[in-house]
């Protein structure tokens, strides 16, 4: 089995890579390498016969249309992705032209791949475009976003994964491509880059830095460890249903500001005391995001019972797994923090 993974050397896709080359997989990787991007974290696979790595644009037509025709994939988990909502606030351009504009190529070029082939080859085909569960808005105090919630996107950059969702159930059923779409909850864990709150905090805790939270803290999010959702996609791509989405969730809400106060007791426990204070003490509530969404939840009920996933890490379990990978590997974030980001503010208009 030969998978094209979008974005593998990304967050997310980097995850999968070492998942499916560790199962004795082929893997294709088309990344960009922007800025979040990172081949480090493959070191462990990229030395593998198994695994194939081609630096392209998804929206650039004759270099998709050459990597399906010089590699032949047997199916595709679709992650290349501008994701981050600060970023896509002062900046929508690139989420347009990635999330959307890249997807419809990636889309048409698949289905030119399909179409091409026979018997069980074309049978078996399936293209996974992996979204967000920030496409469904936000929640009030109670429920759980489901695979029938309505979309709601509420910023640039769910706005553009909303429309990739589109698109991609377009094609599904105008021309007939097996396509599946799974929404998930947020990501965590080794190897994130330190943009986003989690991995950010560990590393201001380390330096003793303001750990921002925006507006009093209070806005829930459903934490989900990296590999357990790596696991799902791989599920997803051999045994997902042709137009069915698929919610990817960890049940594990938290407020903002538990997940601070609860990384800073974790590096304090492990790293050593700041001092003779908690690292509590550097917790800083800076004005809100605009348009910041209240509360996600996902229902993962149709994942769990069709495809028998479940999460393996709790969010306590996960979280000190992942603390403790930024306390090892200060070779893998150090380089990013004194070059491309230093953890300044993002996203202000």
């Amino acid at each position: 089995m030969k998978t094209l993974v979008t974005g593998g050397a990304g967050f997310i896709g980097s995850a999968v890579v070492r998942g499916l080359i560790g199962a004795g997989e082929a893997v294709v990787n088309v990344d960009k390498l922007t800025y979040a991007a990172n081949l480090s974290s493959l070191a462990e696979v990229s030395g593998s016969q198994a695994y194939a790595f081609v630096q392209a644009d998804i929206a650039d037509a004759p270099a998709m249309a050459a990597v399906f025709e010089t590699h032949q994939p047997d199916r595709v988990i679709h992650l290349a992705a501008e994701s981050h909502v600060d970023r896509s606030i002062t900046g929508s351009g690139p989420f347009v032209a990635t999330n959307v504009v890249g997807t419809h190529v990636l889309l048409d070029a698949a289905l030119h791949h399909w179409r091409g082939l026979k018997g069980a080859a074309r049978d078996a085909f399936r293209f996974l475009h992996v979204s967000t569960d920030e496409v469904y808005g936000s929640l009030g105090e109670t429920g759980l976003f489901t695979e029938n919630t309505p979309y709601d996107p509420r910023s640039p950059y769910s706005a553009s994964k909303a429309a990739s969702d589109h698109l991609a159930s377009a094609w599904f059923h105008t021309y007939g491509l097996p396509v599946v779409i799974s929404n998930c909850s947020n990501n965590y864990g080794p190897y994130h880059f330190p943009e986003k709150l989690i991995p950010l905090t560990i590393l201001n805790a380390l330096e003793g830095k303001p750990l921002p939270v925006y507006g009093d803290g209070s806005n829930v999010r459903d934490w989900l460890y990296v590999e357990d959702h790596a696991r799902a996609l791989t599920l997803i791509a051999e045994r997902g249903e042709p137009g069915r989405t698929y919610n990817v969730g960890g049940r594990n809400e938290r407020s903002n500001l538990v997940v601070v106060e609860t990384v800073c007791d974790l590096v304090d426990e492990l790293a050593g005391p700041m001092g003779s204070g908690s690292r509590r003490e550097l917790i800083t509530f800076v004005s809100d995001r605009p348009g910041h969404d209240q509360r996600y939840a996902i229902d993962a009920t149709r994942l769990e019972t069709e495809l028998g996933w479940r999460a393996q890490e709790t969010f306590d379990t996960g979280l000190r797994r992942t603390v403790q990978w930024y306390l090892d590997h200060p070779d893998w974030w150090r380089p990013i923090r004194e070059g491309r980001y230093a953890g300044e503010r993002l996203g202000l208009v």
